[in-house]
């Protein structure tokens, strides 16, 4: 019986699958407090430095305000490098790659610099009032 080295078993132990229509029990992932759900397991499993893959099966509809909780407030607790290291995402359609590379985007600038971002926005709602 072949030995697999232990390096190896590890890698193998250390991957995990989140489902998000497992954690939310529903197709329609639009709220953020299912997306605080999705949050503290993926937040749990970078943590525990496991490789993630995030899977989209069975989700018919996605929103920002869902995937701004579930997936952009990592970059607020882990820096850009770790978590593209550690996640990866599966069985997501296209127009859901592209919201989520969106929710991405401005979680990376936000995270960047709050301050900042959160006086660009005000001044912006200032000129509009």
């Amino acid at each position: 019986m072949a030995q697999i080295p232990w390096g190896h078993n590890q890698l193998i132990m250390n991957k995990i699958k989140i489902s998000i229509y497992a954690i939310t029990g529903d197709e329609f992932c639009v709220a953020a407090e299912d997306g605080e759900k999705v949050f503290e397991q993926l937040k749990k499993a970078i943590q525990e430095e496991r490789q993630v893959e995030i899977s989209f099966l069975n989700v018919e509809m996605l929103t920002a305000a869902f995937l701004n909780t579930a997936i952009g407030k990592l970059y607020g607790e882990f820096d850009e490098e770790k978590i593209k290291d550690k996640l990866t995402v599966s069985e997501i359609c296209n127009a859901d790659k592209l919201l989520l590379k969106r929710v991405v985007d401005t979680a990376k600038a936000y995270y960047k610099n709050p301050g900042q971002f959160e006086e660009s926005i005000s001044k912006v709602i200032d000129n509009q009032l």
